[in-house]
């Protein structure tokens, strides 16, 4: 088409030569976010996207164009109702293969810039979808598609718009009570209406049309309207002017107003970066017209939705209301104080451990050896935690000395975090126990060096103590092995514990405990028989667990149940730090849940390392993104191409492989893992096959893809990646067999 165009754009050239007259120069796009400079004024369409204090939606923003020349428009002004300085970037995608990539653009625009936040680019448009995404740097991104159709030419005529008011009026024209505002809009021009929209007042942003505007505020109004057919030309914008009066009322009382400051908070009681005031007002009379707020010795301004002060120091807001019978409140106000945020502690905690006891002539303790871990912060947050792990077990929560009475030779790792998040680096302490001298170690059937007694997920709080065989109590269990049924394993533990039991290793109140503990593990059920353990389950236990890192969270609901989002905005995982696994089958549930039309949008990390203190990635969260893999849930038609059952960055699944279950229904997932061979199956059904060569879909090459030059890890951790507040997804009954 553009070829096509630039032949016939020469043969007119030449025309216009022969006849004398000077010839139009080729259109060509200009340089992204800056407007042409000297331009003439050319009939075509304009494309306008807006920006206000919103941080989940733009005020506007296009769906269709049609294919040739278009202005891109992009404000983020005070104009479009953007207050808080922030500035927004809009960028055309071009590295999807899905979507057009022959637009260059990338636009910054600041209502602080030397263009007052307004910014414009002169673009020529090929039919298809155009991906664009709308960011404010350090809150998210929002992505939307462009629309463009074959242009015929042929309608260059503009629709024509007309508003009626109707309503009860009184002698002098006004309306009583309310005034309602209907729109009509024709096309002559043949490709018909596409849309209607108007504006109130001062208001900023146009709204769709859909049906009469009711009008009940007391006062003078103009509405304004205009309208746009299918081809994109805009009619030409008209306003209409009435006003509204309350109806006769014997109200003398004044609304009644209050309002309330929110935000985080210091220990003064200071709002860190910003205070957001919300006003509210009620009047049984007349009702409420107009509520005003003025920030300081400011003016008074409307109030249409809660204030968002920045700026640090003291402030005052103060505000009153007005009801229909012309009653105005008496003035208050809200005083507080704004503190930009200290600085960040980024310094870890200092760790140093002792060992005591009894030693021999060789240094080697003799019965047991008492460990004391002791932590200091000199970054200010304070110490959060002490870990510690033994003989390169999992890190457990430090809650006192630990005594180690097993012999042979011990090694015990430790580490402290402090509250702002950062974790010391591990240190290790190494000693040897004794029992009269040197013995082999003993042949226990599992390796368990847990304080107390845990069988599968269900924690009996038995002291996890060393018995006379110096195997500890919970390897005696084995609730590891893999077990036909539960009348087997359950007969199993039975005779642990009544040999236990006659050798005084424990009473019976732990007698009981364990055997409960073993009963409510479900080891041996149907949903064990396969080797498969319960790392989340609907015990309040199960979920203490796991842990979360970055933004966003998970919210344990009732059912056992957890749900993303729910509580806390932003990206993040909910991660398994107990264990890493090789070759596996992870399986789980998952649920859509995201409110209104929109779809869930999250993913199961899998194989990444340990997420603290990773020397090459200082956000934890990011950790799994570039050092694992994501397997990705997304039933979403439109947006990102990666679907549920896509390896993400690595290996795509559309819709129809996916397949798509009705939101708020159950899906079976599962991901089995061998060597580098990944299977992803929805409901049983194998959905993807992906083997891990290195090298990413994306061309060119991510530059933190990892690849296989040994960052792509053969085990690891599992984990839940919590998306936003809108994307909302819920897990049960997570279980993992180890291959």
């Amino acid at each position: 088409m553009r070829g096509h165009r630039r032949v016939l754009t020469a043969l007119l050239a030449g025309l216009l030569l022969l006849l004398g007259l000077p010839a139009a120069a080729e259109a060509g796009p200009e340089a992204p976010g800056a407007a042409a400079p000297g331009a003439p004024a050319a009939a075509q369409q304009v494309l306008t996207w807006t920006a206000g204090d919103d941080i989940t939606r733009y005020a506007s923003v296009p769906a269709t164009a049609v294919a040739g020349p278009a202005t891109i428009v992009f404000e983020n002004s005070a104009a479009t109702g953007s207050t808080t300085g922030m500035p927004h970037t809009l960028t055309f995608v071009t590295s999807d293969p899905e979507f057009n990539a022959d637009v260059e653009l990338n636009i910054l625009a600041n209502p602080n810039d030397d263009r007052g936040g307004r910014h414009t680019a002169e673009v020529t448009l090929s039919p298809g979808r155009y991906l664009y995404h709308c960011t404010i740097p350090g809150h998210g991104q929002m992505q939307g598609v462009l629309v463009v159709t074959e242009g015929g030419g042929e309608d260059t005529t503009a629709p024509e718009t007309s508003a009626a008011v109707t309503g009860t009026r009184n002698a002098q024209g006004a309306y009583v009570g309310s005034a309602s505002v209907a729109l009509t809009a024709t096309d002559a021009g043949g490709s018909g209406v596409d849309r209607v929209e108007y504006a109130l007042d001062a208001a900023d942003t146009w709204q769709p049309y859909t049906a009469p505007v009711v009008v009940d505020t007391v006062g003078s109004h103009t509405l304004r309207h205009r309208a746009f057919d299918k081809a994109g030309n805009a009619s030409t914008e008209k306003s209409v002017t009435f006003t509204v009066v309350a109806p006769p009322s014997d109200d003398t009382t004044a609304p009644e107003t209050s309002a309330t400051v929110t935000g985080e908070r210091d220990a003064d009681g200071a709002y860190l970066d910003m205070a957001t005031v919300t006003v509210s007002a009620s009047d049984t009379g007349s009702g409420v017209n107009t509520v005003e707020y003025a920030v300081d010795s400011g003016s008074w301004r409307p109030y249409t939705q809660p204030v968002m002060v920045h700026q640090v120091g003291a402030h005052t807001v103060r505000y009153r209301a007005t009801d229909k019978a012309g009653n105005a409140s008496a003035e208050k106000s809200v005083a507080f104080t704004v503190v930009a945020t200290p600085p960040r502690d980024t310094v870890p905690p200092v760790t140093g451990a002792t060992v005591e006891g009894t030693r021999d002539s060789d240094g080697a303790y003799v019965g047991s050896a008492r460990v004391t871990v002791a932590a200091t912060d000199g970054g200010g947050s304070g110490v959060d935690r002490i870990e510690y792990a033994l003989d390169g077990g999992p890190y457990l929560a430090y809650g006192g000395p630990l005594v180690v009475d097993r012999a042979g030779a011990h090694t015990v790792a430790y580490r402290a975090t402090d509250k702002a998040g950062n974790t010391s680096a591990a240190r290790t302490v190494g000693f040897t126990v004794v029992a009269g001298g040197g013995v082999p170690a003993p042949p226990c059937p599992e390796h368990d060096e847990r304080l107390t007694v845990v069988v599968g997920t269900v924690d009996s709080g038995v002291r996890n103590r060393v018995t006379d065989n110096r195997c500890r109590i919970g390897e005696l269990v084995e609730d590891e092995k893999e077990w036909t049924s539960q009348a087997l394993f359950l007969k199993h533990v039975t005779t642990v514990l009544d040999r236990l039991l006659r050798e005084g290793a424990l009473d019976r109140r732990e007698y009981d405990a364990v055997q409960e503990a073993a009963r409510r593990s479900g080891i041996g059920t149907p949903g064990h028989t396969e080797g498969y353990r319960t790392i989340l389950d609907a015990t309040p236990e199960s979920f203490a667990r796991w842990e979360q890192v970055g933004g966003g969270s998970f919210a344990r609901n009732a059912d056992g149940s957890v749900t993303s989002g729910t509580t806390a905005p932003g990206l993040g995982m909910l991660w398994y730090p107990k264990r890493k696994y090789g070759d596996f089958s992870l399986r789980l549930q998952w649920r859509d849940d995201a409110p209104g039309t929109g779809n869930a949008n999250s993913g199961v990390f899998v194989r990444f390392p340990w997420v603290h203190d990773h020397p090459e990635e200082s956000r934890p969260e990011w950790v799994a993104i570039k050092f694992g893999h994501e397997v990705q849930v997304f039933d979403q038609p439109d947006g990102d191409a990666y679907k549920t059952g896509s390896v993400y960055g690595f290996d795509r699944v559309g819709l129809a492989g996916a397949g798509v279950t009705q939101k708020g229904t159950w899906n079976d997932y599962e991901v089995r893992v061998v060597g580098q061979h990944y299977s992803v199956y929805r409901n049983g059904v194998l959905i993807n096959e992906f083997d891990n060569l290195g090298g990413q879909e994306f061309s060119p090459p991510r530059a933190d893809d990892p690849g296989t030059d040994g960052r792509r890890f053969a085990s690891g951790y599992v984990g839940l990646q919590v998306h936003s507040t809108s994307d909302v997804v819920s897990y049960r009954d997570v279980r993992i067999k180890e291959l």
